[in-house]
């Protein structure tokens, strides 16, 4: 009669050899690349020395330690960085490994011992990848809770910091919180579904749409600061004007076809007219492309159908003008009065994303550039924004 638990200790070595051998081969395996040798192979040697308990006929299983060096792999995987299909991947690879290193001695065996063998062998490797697995998640949960608890700290410190600041920083408050609980609340639904009894290892493509709704939350916070920056270099007086000679027809033809991508998704047709525009001015180039490039953007956001258009002219010897038509939504006459006001949104229809921020800085920084903007707007036909500008900005 075989004696599977001395071959499986005897050829130990040759199996660990192996099976590490296989995962750095195996490409679904990313996370096997970047660690050492020592830090591969954990707690599989442990592993192996247990099965060979089980398979033993003439000693007692040893599946306490069994359980204990599982458990112990499923919390070191999860601090290195695996995920639950490559861990899925690697107890299946050992079970390939063992049987194609005892298949010599299988065939030399009766039913019964092969049997014997395939059973003991498969049941092992299975509680063991449970227990790996049971670790493992709750490892995943501890991070996330304390990732969850972090969050929250950090939102509530900076609601009491907000709290204590001036009005606007009271609505950009309410804004900054909306994608901290997006991404919260997906954190969550992580822990959620950790939090069921048995862990299905596949690849998920609703969890991939939650991992994506956390990047688009995140995003939008960070292009929410940088707008809100903007704002406050310009209140606080830190916006430096760098004026230069600009071509204007140049400069204005390269932004309308950089919008052009994002026009032609909606289906929209986005012209400009420079039969009229002036050929130099002296201005401030990057914050007068801010302007332009915003308020193009806007005109494509709020509408829905139909055009837009830009047209320069030069208005007399001393201005110069541009002006964005969008055959949008409109604006509402109550709310063209407030729309260049921090964090104010007209409101007509729901737009992803949105900061509220945009025209306010699009004011601020037309009076930088000592121009004056103008609004005309007819709700369910259209705006127009017409901005004036001198062709010589003066320099202090």
């Amino acid at each position: 009669m075989q004696d599977f638990s001395q071959l499986l200790l005897d050829r130990s070595d040759t199996i660990l050899k192996d099976w590490i051998a296989a995962i750095r081969a195996d490409d679904q395996i990313e996370t096997a690349n970047e660690l050492p040798y020592k830090s591969l192979q954990d707690s599989i040697p442990r592993v192996i020395q247990a099965m060979a308990t089980v398979l033993s006929q003439s000693q007692d299983s040893d599946l306490k330690t069994l359980v204990e060096v599982s458990l112990e792999h499923g919390v070191i995987r999860a601090e290195q960085g695996f995920e639950a299909g490559e861990i899925a991947r690697e107890y299946r690879i050992l079970r390939h490994v063992i049987f194609s290193t005892i298949e010599t001695s299988l065939q030399t065996s009766s039913a019964l011992e092969v049997i014997r063998a395939f059973r003991l062998i498969d049941t092992v490797i299975d509680e063991a990848i449970a227990r790996c697995f049971k670790s493992y998640t709750e490892q995943r949960l501890a991070e996330l809770q304390q990732l969850q608890s972090q969050l929250t700290l950090n939102n509530q410190e900076l609601t009491r910091l907000v709290r204590a600041n001036r009005e606007n920083l009271s609505h950009l408050a309410h804004e900054l919180k909306t994608p901290l609980t997006s991404i919260i609340g997906y954190a969550d639904l992580f822990l959620r579904l950790q939090r069921k009894d048995r862990v299905e290892v596949k690849d998920s493509y609703a969890n991939i749409e939650h991992i994506e709704q956390v990047l688009s939350g995140g995003r939008h916070l960070l292009h929410l600061i940088n707008d809100a920056l903007e704002i406050s270099r310009y209140e606080a007086g830190q916006m430096q004007l760098q004026p230069a000679i600009v071509e204007i027809r140049e400069l204005t033809s390269d932004l309308v076809a950089m919008m052009q991508p994002a026009a032609q998704a909606k289906e929209l047709k986005l012209s400009l007219d420079l039969d009229s525009a002036p050929k130099e001015v002296v201005t401030d180039s990057l914050r007068l492309q801010q302007i332009v490039t915003n308020l193009i953007s806007n005109a494509i956001r709020y509408t829905l159908d139909g055009k837009i258009s830009v047209k320069c002219w030069t208005i007399d010897r001393e201005r110069w003008a541009i002006a964005v038509a969008d055959t949008g939504v409109g604006i509402a006459p109550e709310a063209q009065q407030r729309v260049f006001e921090p964090y104010f949104q007209a409101g007509t229809i729901a737009i992803p994303n949105s900061t509220g921020l945009g025209l306010a800085i699009v004011s601020r920084l037309v009076k930088l550039l000592q121009g004056k903007i103008e609004l005309a707007s007819e709700v369910g036909v259209g705006s127009t924004f017409t901005v004036t500008f001198p062709l010589k900005v003066k320099t202090k």
